[in-house]
């Protein structure tokens, strides 16, 4: 009950404070309110991205390996960049080899990408990106269709003229009609439309397969020298396969195709997802610090206005704390209620802050179309700091408050 009471009180003094000393209060809770937007609305925005990005490289696939001719890492820089460029690009020999003896992968694919323009009648797309695959790509990289089907084992081996369009791609090119059964014409030749990919829209990196045709590598092959273009080989782990023990196995499978000598360096690179989610990881940890720093001068600046009107307060009310210790109350009593009321006009000057950066997600999300949340462990942050700074900024206030002697502050004010 004694609590609730100091409770009760510290607030009420803490919106007369407000309300009696409007013009500086809020000039002094406008530090702790610009402190809080800032570190909160570069945390919640960072989260944002960060979730859409690990969105976007769960996609790819935490198990999935990519076989290239160049790594994602180059490792301090150090290595010559034209040794990369020397080393051959992934073939189909290395596919078919790497089908045959790999035992802890449950399946691999080769695919190119170029880019053409696509064409139905008069309708035309320029720059379409066109994804030429082999036939297990579908189960490394699951697409989900919306209308039509993915290509038949026969017509992938045989290199059929057929093609999976985007959503955008099929809309662009045919607006209301069904575009499965019609031919579009790419490369100067006609292919059959037997499926559109269901629309997914992009993700932090502008990647989406809606702008995106597919068509079988066999096809490819005949209409587009592979030999000369930059292949990726892609590889998937079997359930309870450790990328590395994948990675480990993969190497030893390469080299012997490639005829390497045990002391000679790989000419190749194996890539995961987890090289993207690590670098990024370092760029946000570093952009969060920058965000703490920034709110931290402005909650340096509030805190010291915050003790600047705890120092006037208890000026103010010597003549109260008086008479309260006269009655008996403690100096331990005196020194919670004057922290609690410290605390309480931080949490003002942070909610205000919280409640920006709110809208600005809101807005945000709704203009831009990225989606933006204030979750709730940064609330949690916002409200722990705002009660720390105003924690801080009270001690020695409440201190100074708990130390007079009742006679002495009875008679200041008298």
């Amino acid at each position: 009950m004694i609590f609730l009471k100091l409770l009760r009180e510290s607030y009420y003094f803490a919106i007369h404070e407000l309300m009696v000393n409007k013009t500086r209060t809020i000039l002094t809770l406008l530090g702790i309110t610009i402190g809080i937007f800032s570190i909160i609305s570069v945390l919640t925005v960072f989260d944002s991205l960060e979730r859409s990005m690990r969105k976007g490289i769960d996609s790819l696939g935490s198990n999935v390996l990519f076989i290239q001719k160049w790594p994602w890492s180059m490792g301090g820089g150090d290595y010559p960049w034209w040794k990369y460029y020397q080393r051959p690009d992934p073939s189909m020999k290395d596919l078919r080899e790497i089908q045959k003896r790999s035992v802890a992968s449950e399946g691999a694919a080769l695919f190119i990408e170029v880019s053409r323009n696509i064409h139905y009648q008069n309708n035309r797309v320029e720059g379409t990106e066109v994804l030429a695959i082999t036939h297990d790509f579908g189960k490394i990289m699951p697409m989900e269709i919306a209308n039509g089907r993915y290509f038949t084992p026969i017509e992938s081996n045989s290199g059929k003229n057929v093609i999976l369009l985007g959503s955008d791609i099929a809309e662009n090119l045919f607006n209301m009609l069904d575009p499965v059964g019609k031919k579009v014409k790419v490369f100067n030749q006609k292919l059959e439309v037997i499926g559109v990919l269901k629309k997914e829209g992009e993700d932090l990196f502008g990647n989406t397969s809606d702008r995106q045709v597919i068509i079988p590598m066999n096809y490819a092959r005949t209409v587009l020298d592979i030999k000369n273009m930059s292949t990726t080989i892609i590889v998937r782990a079997k359930p309870y396969v450790s990328n590395a023990e994948l990675i480990d196995e993969l190497t030893g499978i390469i080299r012997s195709i490639h005829k390497l000598k045990p002391s000679a360096e790989s000419d190749f690179a194996i890539n995961e997802t987890d090289i993207i989610t690590q670098s990024f990881d370092q760029l946000f940890r570093i952009i969060a610090l920058v965000g703490w720093i920034i709110g931290g001068f402005s909650l340096m600046v509030g805190g010291f206005g915050i003790a600047n009107i705890m120092f006037v307060s208890v000026r103010e009310r010597t003549n109260i704390i008086g008479i309260q210790k006269s009655l008996g109350a403690k100096n331990f009593f005196i020194l919670i209620q004057f922290l609690f009321e410290a605390v309480f006009l931080s949490l003002i000057g942070g909610s205000v802050g919280l409640i920006l950066v709110y809208t600005g997600s809101y807005l945000a999300t709704s203009v831009l179309g990225f989606e933006i949340i204030l979750t709730w462990n940064k609330i949690a942050i916002g409200v722990v700091t705002s009660s720390l700074i105003g924690l801080i900024a009270g001690y020695i206030p409440a201190l100074m408050a708990s130390r007079l002697n009742p006679v002495e502050a009875m008679r200041m004010n008298a």
